[in-house]
């Protein structure tokens, strides 16, 4: 990098952090939090719990996102004013120095620009993730666990808690079903364009003849809701069913009718869980992932309603993205178009680089129309 290269990043990332400043609003994230301390400090805030634990995760969201904020437009401006004293003083080392820190500064503030496109209502919260195989027997089984360990490694590598709520296992290999909930900031976010069918194509390890197959699996993204939130299910519209436990899960498995599967006739939704040994400790879980569920499908609804899209255009039931093992090497989403040759560390959980191509990608398209 020269002395031009690094000018045009400068203004490049400048023009950047001005939009970034546009839409967080800093004086207005201060002033809220000077209104909750205010709040706080007042006669009987603490006595209603309700409230004072909305507040407060309100608070929370806020100082989080103004410190991220605050850091990256420090680290930027410390850049520029140091460039500036050092071309002054013609100190070759430290240029150097801000030189090769350039990816880092550019980085920065990219993961700044995304931490704002992560400002929708439930993007937040934590996320159910539910993981099914298409047809295709062991196949597509193998490739659902290998998606499932896909998104528990991602998880693990933000220090996010996974939690399982379901798990079938498959009669050969892999999974028939599961469903996990993991807790974090911005998980929903994070996670809510994973929606969709996940192809994947390679030298298949269950047949003989070493034949290429290509398997097909769903995921499904819904944010956890808060107990304030409402959603009305009649004990009409659905159907309940209790049955055994067929995964990991200790003595019980396989001997109590502890696990649950609800079933929302109106929708077609099925959720189920057998992580507790405890059915009501499952039905109550069942029922937290339907409401989540229906709640996303709402959400859906009227946003297709708002873009002009039928009904039956609603859902995941379409392929977002290619894993490609053989004849070579390569995973392309087709929303972003972004091909990564590097498929080993995705399906080890590195996928913060495709899932923030695809947030970049669809805002920009949202932009243009």
């Amino acid at each position: 990098m020269d002395h031009y290269e690094y000018t045009e990043l400068l203004k490049t990332l400048t023009i950047k952090m001005q939009n970034v400043t546009d839409v967080v609003r800093p004086k207005e994230i201060n002033a809220r939090l000077s209104e909750i301390t205010a709040l706080e400090n007042s006669d009987g805030f603490w006595n209603d719990a309700t409230n004072a634990g909305i507040v407060q995760k309100e608070k929370t969201q806020l100082e989080r996102r103004l410190g991220r904020y605050t850091k990256t437009y420090n680290i930027l401006g410390d850049a520029v004013d140091l460039y500036e004293m050092a071309k002054d003083e013609n100190d070759e080392e430290t240029i150097q120095s801000l030189f090769d820190d350039a990816s880092k500064l550019e980085n920065e503030v990219k993961l700044m620009e995304v931490d704002v496109l992560l400002s929708g209502e439930h993007d937040g919260h934590n996320a159910i993730v539910t993981i099914h195989p298409g047809a295709g027997g062991t196949e597509s089984q193998d490739w659902a666990s290998m998606l499932l360990r896909m998104y528990t490694r991602w998880a693990e590598r933000h220090d996010f808690t996974v939690e399982m709520l379901d798990y079938q296992s498959g009669e050969e290999a892999g999974i028939k079903d599961a469903a996990i909930l993991i807790k974090g900031i911005n998980v929903y976010g994070y996670l809510k364009n994973e929606n969709g069918i996940h192809r994947l194509v390679r030298i298949s390890p269950y047949d003989s003849a070493a034949k290429r197959h290509t398997s097909f699996t769903s995921v499904l993204v819904s944010p956890e809701l808060d107990d304030d939130i409402a959603v009305e299910i009649e004990d009409r519209d659905i159907r309940i069913d209790t049955y055994r436990a067929s995964g990991a899960g200790g003595q019980h498995v396989n001997k109590t009718e502890s696990a649950i599967r609800i079933t929302h006739i109106p929708t077609g939704i099925v959720v189920q869980c057998q992580n507790d040994r405890s059915q009501h400790k499952n039905k109550a879980t069942a029922f937290k992932m339907l409401k989540s569920r229906i709640y996303d499908l709402e959400l859906a609804k009227q946003k297709a309603a708002v873009d002009g899209v039928e009904k039956s255009d609603i859902g995941w039931g379409h392929q977002i993205r290619s894993y490609v093992l053989a004849p070579y090497q390569q995973v392309k989403d087709t929303r972003s178009g972004i091909p990564y040759s590097n498929i080993s560390t995705i399906l080890d959980g590195d996928i913060d680089e495709m899932i923030e191509g695809v947030l970049i990608s669809l805002n920009r398209k949202d932009d243009n129309e």
